[in-house]
């Protein structure tokens, strides 16, 4: 499809979010007028994100912007308030029609190759040495909380080496059902403190070493809890959520950010 029909799609789509969430946005009134408004800066990084480009540069260069490079990096940056309350309030319209049935799991998110782990900066103090299924990583965790019909529904991000089970209560502090998590969650702290009668349940598969007592719904429960893991997967194929490219903080956050932003109203 044609970039700029695409480009006006996805400006289209952010107006009408914004319009529907009365989302106020304030530009810049006195001085030298921006070249490139919020939305339309916002627009770009979605499109940057939607359509699976690696870098800032090349939608730069894509749409021959009349900005420099510099400048057009800073107003992305800028985007980092923006883009988050409107990441959260269409996670708040989410939860008000989720399914009954919701998962939580999280995924590692790598901030630099483990080669360079010793002399990154840029994220040093808030990245920590973790472990995934694929080894250690240098990076973030990204928990997420997500319904059996796809919507995003909470997230949050922590160092890597925290455990699974820490954040759990806070990421679903307002949400009720019936929840399915892996190994990673099982405690029976957590159970019982996670509990509310008739409102909401947290069930975790059992560890490969535990006697399994689990019912025929439990095992299929278990078994749709590839729908969450399709999340990271779209994250991390199509929206470039792990980038090792930025060069601040803000530049780190605003990429995860704006790929879960493109992820959700895709």
């Amino acid at each position: 499809m044609n970039t700029l029909v695409v480009f006006r799609q996805i400006k289209e789509k952010v107006k009408a979010y914004i319009k529907q969430l009365k989302l106020k946005i304030e530009e810049k009134t006195t001085g030298r007028p921006k070249k490139l408004s919020t939305i339309q800066t916002l627009t770009l990084v979605l499109y940057k994100h939607t359509q699976g480009i690696p870098t800032k540069k090349a939608v730069w260069k894509d749409f021959g912007l009349k900005c420099s490079y510099k400048t057009f990096v800073v107003n992305v940056n800028k985007l980092l308030v923006v883009a988050t309350k409107l990441l959260l309030m269409l996670m708040k319209e989410n939860r008000k029609h989720s399914h009954l049935i919701k998962y939580t799991d999280s995924t590692d998110i790598a901030v630099c190759l483990n080669k360079n782990a010793k002399y990154h900066k840029t994220m040093k103090g808030i990245a920590q040495w973790g472990r995934s299924s694929k080894g250690y990583y240098y990076g973030l965790k990204l928990h997420l909380s997500a319904d059996y019909e796809g919507r995003v529904l909470s997230i949050c991000f922590t160092p890597a080496n925290t455990d699974d089970r820490t954040p759990f209560m806070k990421l679903n502090k307002d949400l009720y059902g019936l929840f399915v998590a892996d190994a990673g969650y099982i405690s029976e702290k957590l159970r019982k403190e996670f509990h509310i009668e008739n409102k909401r349940m947290l069930i975790a598969k059992p560890k490969a070493n535990m006697k399994k007592l689990e019912t025929p719904l439990q095992h299929i429960l278990y078994s749709s809890r590839s729908l969450v893991e399709s999340h990271f997967n779209n994250l991390k194929k199509f929206h470039n959520i792990v980038n090792t490219l930025p060069r601040s903080i803000d530049g780190y956050l605003c990429n995860y950010i704006c790929s879960l932003l493109a992820h959700v109203i895709s």
